[in-house]
């Protein structure tokens, strides 16, 4: 078969498999003001012919749900469950079979992260992520555990490196007053960071005004979603000229891109979102209008976090993405970051698997 026949031969579908992971983490990692120790998600593998090649690559889909480690329900983020996604999948997957890759892109989904799923494996099994760096670039995360003592905080800052200059902090967890006194502690350290501030609408107006009062605005890059109400956040940078970011606001599914004023970044979550054509679309109007968009992750183990890393360097390549949260998993899925034990496919729970021989 000629290079010409064999690019006019679809590239078809010929298994497709869906497997479960549960991965214990070494530490809570923050939802907001909830905190996991424990990451579940599912693998979508997809093998494919294209003339004589064969194919075949593996996506994460995790929907940021379930319960935290008080067995609360986890608020404010994945709106589907596991699953939900399960089930969709799972009944969808035959109708895949046989079809060309770009039936992927086809499938009909009001869950987020099954849409971004789809549109992954399709790019991946196109190639579309391959030969893109996903050499470390990373903001650290710093963020105060459970009745840890600030001079645990220190520490990790003096341990950065000095090529690091900016990290991102989780606020709005204790009293201002140990929250202002966190943010002057690091900058005591390392006065050359400029900090990206999370408050997961942790704040009414008048604590979120009275905290960026007593903060140098100028190392500040912006705080994500700074008040419990949304509309709020205009009147909280017209009161202290703090720049602000929209994180959860997104998740809404009306959500429609619209200029504020003092907003400067949209921190986007894909597998919160949906298929990469809506985050592309998402990104070119914000970024007509002047406001910076940063990937981030949605506590992805380290298969969704490396698609996250190439992704970001094509779609947002002068920005550096929000992925460093895993150092707090126990174990590598499928693909490698360094630590001791990486799961495979083996290793998951086989939930189906359809093929055509």
């Amino acid at each position: 078969m000629t290079t010409t026949q064999q690019q006019l031969t679809p590239l078809t579908l010929t298994q497709l498999s869906l497997h479960q992971f549960t991965i214990d983490l070494a530490k809570p990692l923050p939802v907001g003001k909830q905190r996991i120790e424990q990451r579940s998600g599912l693998v979508l593998t997809a093998t494919a012919i294209q003339g004589d090649n064969e194919y075949q690559v593996s996506v994460e889909i995790s929907p940021l749900s379930g319960t935290d480690n008080a067995k609360q329900s986890i608020t404010g983020f994945s709106q589907e469950s596991l699953e939900q996604v399960q089930q969709q999948l799972t009944a969808a997957l035959p109708s895949l079979l046989r079809q060309p890759a770009d039936a992927l892109l086809d499938f009909e989904t009001s869950l987020p992260s099954a849409s971004f799923g789809l549109s992954l494996l399709h790019a991946k099994l196109n190639g579309k992520l391959d030969g893109h760096s996903i050499a470390p670039r990373s903001v650290p995360l710093i963020y105060r555990a459970a009745d840890e003592p600030l001079s645990a905080i220190s520490e990790r800052v003096s341990a950065l490196a000095c090529n690091v200059h900016s990290v991102k902090v989780k606020v709005a967890q204790d009293s201002l007053e140990d929250e202002i006194k966190l943010i002057h502690q690091i900058l005591a350290i390392r006065p050359d960071l400029k900090l990206r501030l999370d408050a997961n609408r942790g704040f009414s107006l008048e604590q979120a005004i009275e905290f960026a009062a007593c903060l140098p605005i100028t190392s500040i890059e912006y705080i994500e979603e700074p008040c419990q109400n949304p509309d709020d956040n205009q009147a909280f940078y017209q009161a202290v000229e703090m720049p602000w970011a929209l994180d959860e606001s997104l998740n809404s599914s009306d959500y429609q891109f619209e200029m504020q004023t003092g907003l400067t970044a949209l921190i986007i979550k894909p597998m919160l979102l949906g298929s990469i054509e809506k985050l592309q679309q998402l990104i070119e109007t914000a970024t007509e209008h002047g406001v910076r968009c940063i990937l981030s992750s949605s506590l992805e183990a380290s298969l969704g976090i490396e698609a996250l890393s190439r992704l970001a360097t094509i779609i947002t390549p002068d920005e550096i993405p929000g992925i460093d949260t895993l150092s707090a998993f126990s174990q590598d899925l499928l693909a490698s970051s360094g630590k001791s034990l990486c799961l495979q496919l083996d290793d998951l729970s086989l939930i189906t698997c359809v093929k055509y021989t």
